[in-house]
């Protein structure tokens, strides 16, 4: 599928690793997010095992999911396979939102992070790893006591799915336990619960298109009659602030490396002061990856940033974000500014 994102520098597209046992629900959530109106998604799946995407969402959407044989994606030989899905995916004549690669249920997600984490391929950003669990099953299945699964260090965004399937007094307690284990292993994933992997698409990347293509039929027309229920669909929070004048590169970063409680991503294009001059940056922020670039134009906007979660206290975040915006009051120190060169150097 394609996004109308604009090309140039620092215009990347984020690579989302979409894991979960077998059962727990990962192409049924895939299959939600495909209904967003207007998003054009790219998909990388296994030949290997039950793959139910709905053809029907892609179609039109991107040629040909790119589809990888000969087992989980994590296992395949280092032959470029990944990566050639991924550079056919990042042309930027597709214009895509996002790229995600739907792991067989056996897949590691801490090898499949490792490889996308690794792709040279231009154009592309590590998205983060969803991992999607069975809110029936897990404990029998995947969490069998004795030390956290090693699964759980690796996701960015632990998705709790099926609570529908036990009883409502149940589900809160359900949802903490499986958060108590993963904080086992990785303090800073992104924890929700979900029924019928129904989560809002802004948590994984931003629809770039306006409107549809002349002579196609809309997506909500065509895909948004999907039943839904308000209490059991997972509903993103966001918060915008805006700043004049070159920002502190260390009070940023900061920021970007520890983001506001219950904040998942966060994005922007801001002017961060250096020695001689003000330059500005596109950042985005998914777990702890931090991708800084330089922006595609000199624009004299102001700079700005959005924080995009669930249950956090906007007046916090919004403060937190306001505070990292404030003009730098001198030049960064050249500690900070080798910080900052080694996000650009790792982009």
């Amino acid at each position: 599928m394609v996004s109308r994102t604009a090309g140039g520098r620092g215009a990347t597209i984020p690579v989302i690793a979409l894991t979960g046992y077998l059962g727990a629900g990962k192409t049924t959530l895939l299959n939600h997010v495909l209904r967003t109106p207007q998003a054009r998604i790219g998909v990388v799946i296994n030949d290997f095992g039950e793959i139910n995407v709905d053809a029907s969402l892609i179609s039109g959407q991107i040629d040909e999911p790119a589809s990888i044989a000969g087992g989980c994606i994590c296992c395949l030989p280092d032959d470029g396979q990944l990566d050639t899905a991924l550079a056919r995916l990042a042309d930027p004549k597709l214009r895509l939102d996002a790229i995600i690669v739907e792991a067989s249920g056996l897949a590691d997600p801490a090898a499949l992070a490792r490889i996308i984490g690794f792709s040279e391929i231009d154009g592309v950003r590590d998205g983060g790893v969803v991992d999607v669990v069975d809110a029936v099953r897990h404990f029998d299945t995947v969490d069998c006591g004795g030390m956290a699964p090693a699964r759980y260090g690796a996701a960015t965004l632990v998705v709790v799915n099926k609570l529908d399937q036990i009883p409502e007094s149940d589900r809160e307690a359900a949802l903490r336990r499986v958060e108590a284990r993963v904080r086992e292993r990785n303090s800073r994933a992104h924890v929700i619960g979900a029924a019928g992997g129904r989560i809002d698409p802004a948590l994984l990347y931003d629809v770039a298109a306006a409107t549809d293509e002349a002579g196609q039929l809309s997506f909500r027309d065509a895909f948004f009659d999907e039943p839904t229920d308000a209490h059991d669909h997972v509903h993103a929070e966001s918060v915008t602030v805006t700043a004049d004048g070159s920002v502190d590169p260390e009070r940023l970063l900061e920021l970007l490396e520890s983001p506001p409680a219950g904040v998942y991503r966060m994005k922007g294009i801001v002017a961060v002061r250096h020695r001689s001059a003000a330059r500005r940056y596109v950042v985005n922020v998914v777990g702890p990856a931090v991708h800084i670039a330089r922006a595609a134009t000199s624009s004299r906007d102001p700079s700005h940033l959005v924080a995009i979660g669930t249950h956090f206290d906007t007046a916090t975040v919004r403060a937190l974000m306001a505070d990292a915006l404030r003009p730098a009051d001198g030049p960064p120190s050249s500690v900070t500014q080798r910080r900052w060169q080694r996000y650009l150097a790792r982009t």
